[in-house]
């Protein structure tokens, strides 16, 4: 089955290239708000950053069909000592825009990714109440739906050929609202620089919520992990970045750019990337 991916460099709070009720599925891992090794001081105030996923809400429940799902990976972020409560404003937000909250997993990364901190180590330093600040081993992944499903909707051939590995889900604990995953370590190649998410994490997503020939979106794609694993998984997708100078890593995530990618063997495959032109959602360098 050959699948066609569409890369869209700019502003996802305009997703004006892709037709209402067109995507089947919708993972994602926003920019953290204004961390130090993501998009730095992208947004002037936590009011903006808010205002950037109320619009980001509304066009993905615009762009799925009736029944789908919404996969959201954030987190609460530590600012100059203030905690800002993204989860709880992110679950408003996409309610707001017409959502069912359906369900939240929270993803613990390996024991060993953290160590005493400077945060964490002020005990030590000052053993006595009221010093006491935690590093932080876990992210959520909140889990949304567009409406009902309708099961009947899947053709028994595409139900077949999608069918879920029980033997993966039941020794991955896919069935748990604990996943243990490893993150991506400093210093992988195509990851620099940026705070990307685990593969397991978009590959479970699609696995578990669309079929095979459908299209996955990610609004955030950074460097372009999710529209890799729908390729793996023979399905369609679509990508939007707001930083230009990422295209040639997502090209070469997805087998496309100049390296010899061993892992796909459908050459039937196609990319296409669109570049915007307006100033209103633009791109940056």
């Amino acid at each position: 089955m050959s699948t066609i991916h569409k890369l869209i460099i700019g502003n996802c709070m305009s997703m004006e290239e892709i037709s209402d009720k067109s995507v089947h599925l919708m993972v994602t891992s926003p920019p953290y708000f204004n961390a130090p090794f993501d998009y730095k001081k992208l947004f002037k105030n936590y009011d903006q950053y808010l205002g950037v996923l109320k619009r980001f809400a509304k066009e993905t429940y615009r762009v799925l069909q009736d029944g789908r799902i919404a996969v959201l990976n954030i987190d609460d972020m530590l600012i100059d000592g203030e905690k800002f409560p993204i989860v709880a404003d992110a679950i408003k937000i996409f309610q707001e825009a017409g959502f069912r909250y359906r369900d939240r997993i929270i993803w613990k990364k390996p024991d060993g990714y953290l160590r005493i901190s400077r945060r964490s180590g002020v005990i030590l330093q000052n053993p006595y109440p009221m010093y006491f600040y935690p590093d932080n081993l876990l992210e959520s992944i909140i889990i949304f739906q567009k409406g009902r499903f309708d099961y009947r909707s899947i053709s028994k051939e595409i139900r077949i050929a999608s069918k879920v590995d029980i033997k993966e889900f039941s020794s991955k604990k896919w069935y748990m609202t604990l996943w243990e995953m490893n993150n991506v370590m400093p210093g992988s190649p195509l990851e620099k620089n940026i705070a990307a998410f685990p593969e397991e994490l978009p590959y479970r997503a699609i696995r578990l919520f669309s079929y095979k020939g459908e299209t996955v979106l990610d609004p955030f794609v950074g460097s372009g992990t999710t529209m890799k694993k729908a390729r793996e998984l023979e399905r369609n997708s679509i990508g939007i970045e707001i930083k230009k100078s990422l295209v040639p890593i997502i090209k070469e995530k997805l087998g496309f750019g100049n390296g010899q990618s061993t892992i796909f063997t459908n050459k039937n495959d196609k990319l296409e990337v669109i570049y915007r032109k307006t100033e209103k959602y633009g791109y940056i360098s």
